[in-house]
């Protein structure tokens, strides 16, 4: 096991040193250990390097905030080891990573998989809710959900020892570290360049995923000029853990296959006779040709700006970072030919302009436009502004604090409103979903 640096992964290697490198990245929650069933095959003939995310499997807590920023640590790592060219197998955050380096990293990447992935995985308000329950609450509720995201019902009940497993594997990760990985999913979405991934491609999913399940892969497959979809029945959202045998021949078979022109043969390893003890029966998994489906079309370039650039797509972008998607959708679709240039005005010259500036951080701007809106009396603005300032990294007891400050200088009334206001988003919004 590696000790990792701030710009780099923690790490180990499997298999011979001179294999062609197969390089495997985990779920959010996991660790490498999500892997382990895979590795005496796979290691026979590759040379394996799996790594953890920032602060999981005791790892150094270097959060990174950006999906692009773990692949960048990823590299300098694999540069360390002197690896250039390398396969990838990647899961959830892990085959979002994968995806990264094959748009930024195309000359490293020889083959690539995409297990339990989307092009976009669920809404960014989903996963800033998610960083508030954890700021609130701690691990614990990540923790106890996640066999239910994870694994089949029918596996659960059968396996208590591995969903023991994976509730101590999240309970002990860092959670500034996974709220910063909530962060890079809620801002990842790669939708408009799925055409740009040119190396050949697996994309595996669980039958019964319900995170990113068929549906999500699907989309990746229709959109990735060279790519192939394989749904593994009796499986959820952690393939690789819940039917190990079919998932392991399934990334045989495809980086075999797929480095057959650009790297010396390799011998493929024969499939197990045995399945791993415990797992039930199921029907072999099934290799979907993809069907051609209509990919979303890109978006038109924006034509370059003369002078000083547009602050309208910085504030817009800005505007649902800070009051959420679903926030944001609403007021704009009301916006009509009276309301419309409102809208544009307050995204391009509230958010573009101020929010957007660098002198305040944006915890401090939301702690300002809180006591603000109640010193102006516009209490109707302090439920979504309370919901922004938590999503800024402010925690409940922080937003009490301001608002008890506007009670001494703005009244006891006005405060009295906010913190009712305050009270039931906070309650919303640090509740764990079930």
């Amino acid at each position: 096991m590696s000790e990792s640096k701030p710009n780099t992964l923690q790490y180990r290697s499997d298999g011979p040193e001179d294999a062609p490198v197969l390089v495997m990245g985990p779920s959010l929650g996991t660790t490498w250990h999500m892997w382990d069933r895979q590795i005496p095959e796979l290691s026979g003939s590759w040379r394996i390097v799996r790594f953890d995310l920032p602060g999981h499997g005791g790892a150094p807590a270097h959060p990174a905030a950006s999906v692009s920023e773990l692949a960048d640590r990823l590299i300098a790592t694999l540069d360390e080891l002197g690896v250039q060219r390398f396969g990838y197998a990647g899961s959830a955050i892990g085959a979002a990573v994968g995806a990264d380096l094959a748009l930024r990293h195309p000359g490293r990447l020889a083959s690539l998989a995409l297990v339990a992935a989307s092009a976009r995985f669920g809404t960014a308000d989903e996963f800033r809710q998610r960083g508030v329950v954890v700021r609130s609450n701690g691990m614990d509720p990540m923790a106890r959900s996640a066999p239910e995201r994870w694994f089949t019902p029918a596996y659960a009940a059968a396996q208590p020892a591995i969903v023991e497993w994976a509730v101590q594997m999240v309970r002990t990760t860092d959670p500034g570290c996974y709220i910063a990985a909530c962060e890079a999913l809620a801002a990842f979405d790669i939708r408009a360049d799925l055409g740009r991934i040119g190396v050949p491609t697996l994309v595996l999913a669980g039958a019964e995923d319900r995170v990113t399940g068929p549906g999500a892969a699907r989309t990746l497959v229709a959109g990735v000029p060279d790519a192939r979809l394989a749904v593994v029945p009796g499986a959820a959202h952690l393939a690789p853990v819940e039917q190990p045998a079919a998932v392991t021949d399934l990334l045989v078979h495809h980086f075999s296959t797929a480095w057959h022109e650009t790297l010396p043969a390799i011998p493929v390893p024969a499939a197990p006779a045995v399945a791993a003890a415990a797992q039930p029966p199921q029907a072999p998994y099934t290799l979907h040709v993809p069907v051609p489906m209509a990919a979303e079309p890109a978006p038109a370039p924006a034509p370059a700006p003369a002078g000083r650039p547009d602050p309208y797509e910085q504030g817009m972008k800005l505007r649902r970072e800070v009051l959420g998607d679903a926030r944001v959708d609403e007021e704009t679709a009301d916006a009509d030919g009276f309301t419309g240039d409102f809208q544009e005005l307050a995204t391009r010259y509230a958010w573009g302009e101020v929010w957007a500036r660098d002198g305040l951080d944006r915890r401090t701007r939301a702690v300002v436009a809180l006591a603000a809106l109640v010193a102006g009396g516009h209490l109707d603005e302090v439920a979504a502004h309370t919901r922004a300032a938590l999503r800024a990294g402010l925690t409940p007891d922080e937003i009490r604090e301001v608002l008890l400050q506007t009670s001494v200088y703005c009244g006891l009334p006005a405060a009295g409103a906010a913190f009712r206001a305050a009270a039931a988003v906070i309650r919303e919004e640090t509740t764990p979903q079930p």
